[in-house]
């Protein structure tokens, strides 16, 4: 069955999803929705961003380029078709700031049974992505290989200014191997991503991806966590949803990127208005303070009741003593790295001598 549309591809093979601008969705085995499509899906590759409508006014019929763009290079495209299609990640998609691509590894396969993978060399368990697949795929997205960028980004002002367009992208794309070997992948890390006009993802699969595709064509190796999944997929996800919200417009309101675990020093925001103290506290790197809502009460328990006196400079000491009591707790770890004022180590002192009492007294 086809629609007689741009989406319908191939629709025996997967399913296909659309938004209209009306925010409309439709999904499901070979299903079209007429109108202007902001994201196509199928197994030979997904895109979301503003695709063109074909007839009606120029004006819809533009495509709209996001402000950053993530390609993803997987076997398993269709992965990311429920993922991307609700929330925050859903909305910034719509509105053309953020496009996101999945391309089929096995689109760069030429045998007959499309294979990308092969046995390690030294012998082992499982299978490794093969090399040439992947560096098709990256040639394919106009991706250089990593000497080549270094070399034209060391090059004269001169050259650079003569160079296309497509070229000086390459300053500001970073391709990025998804593997368990990698360099940890932390709120700090997204905002660093969050400045790039594109990310190029490659998601591992099987044993790993063969070293030389890395050597020759990655920035970073990223891992989401101390933990081993059956591939990248997820963390590539991970990965753009983590880094998207920080992208300006893309959260409702821009302080929630600010006022968050992990989040800017204190020091670091103002957003004070007409005066009023605020009653939130920065992070500065550390865990976000606990959360209240209606009702006051709840199962025998009562919120705080600090946060409900309307004094902003208490309820904001109040918050970043719970930061500090939260993160001794959960990750005391990252108390080591923090920017910590002499108060705050005067309360760690103190809830550190009140754990030591109250072991006493059990023991």
């Amino acid at each position: 069955m086809r629609c007689g549309r741009e989406l319908s591809r191939v629709p025996e093979e997967g399913h296909l999803f659309a938004v209209d601008w009306r925010k409309r969705v439709t999904a499901g085995l070979g299903s079209c929705y007429p109108g202007p499509k902001i994201g196509t899906w199928g197994t030979r590759g997904m895109r979301v961003g503003n695709a063109p409508e074909t007839g009606g006014d120029s004006e819809r019929s533009a495509t709209i380029i996001g402000n950053m763009r993530f390609d993803i290079v997987t076997i398993f495209p269709g992965f990311f078709e429920g993922v991307f299609a609700h929330g925050i990640v859903s909305r910034a998609l719509k509105n053309g700031l953020v496009t996101v691509e999945a391309h089929d590894l096995r689109e760069h396969a030429h045998d007959r049974h499309r294979t990308v993978d092969d046995r390690p060399f030294g012998g082992g368990e499982g299978m490794v992505l093969k090399p040439e697949p992947l560096a098709e795929a990256l040639e394919a997205l106009g991706v250089r290989a990593k000497a080549e960028r270094e070399d034209r980004e060391r090059g004269s002002e001169g050259a650079r200014e003569q160079e296309s367009e497509g070229a000086r992208e390459q300053e500001s794309t970073r391709v990025i191997l998804l593997s368990a070997q990698g360099r940890l992948f932390t709120q700090q890390v997204a905002r660093e991503l969050a400045g790039l006009e594109r990310v190029v993802l490659i998601c591992g699969r099987y044993e790993g991806v063969d070293e030389r595709v890395n050597e020759l064509y990655c920035d970073m190796e990223l891992s989401i966590g101390d933990y081993v999944l059956s591939g990248g997929e997820l963390a590539a996800a991970v990965v753009v949803d983590a880094t998207m919200r920080l992208i300006p417009g893309v959260l409702g309101n821009e302080a929630s990127g600010e006022f968050e675990s992990f989040g800017a020093a204190d020091a670091e925001i103002d957003i004070d208005v007409l005066g009023v103290p605020r009653s939130q506290h920065g992070a500065g790197g550390l865990l976000d303070y606990p959360q209240y809502t209606r009702p006051a009460e709840f199962g025998g328990v009562r919120a705080p009741e600090v946060l409900m006196n309307g004094d902003h400079a208490e309820i904001r000491r109040w918050r970043r003593g719970q930061q500090l009591k939260k993160t001794l707790k959960n990750r005391p770890e990252l108390l080591e790295r923090a920017a910590l004022s002499g108060e705050d180590l005067r309360m760690i002192e103190e809830m550190r001598g009140g754990e030591m009492r109250g072991g006493q007294k059990r023991s």
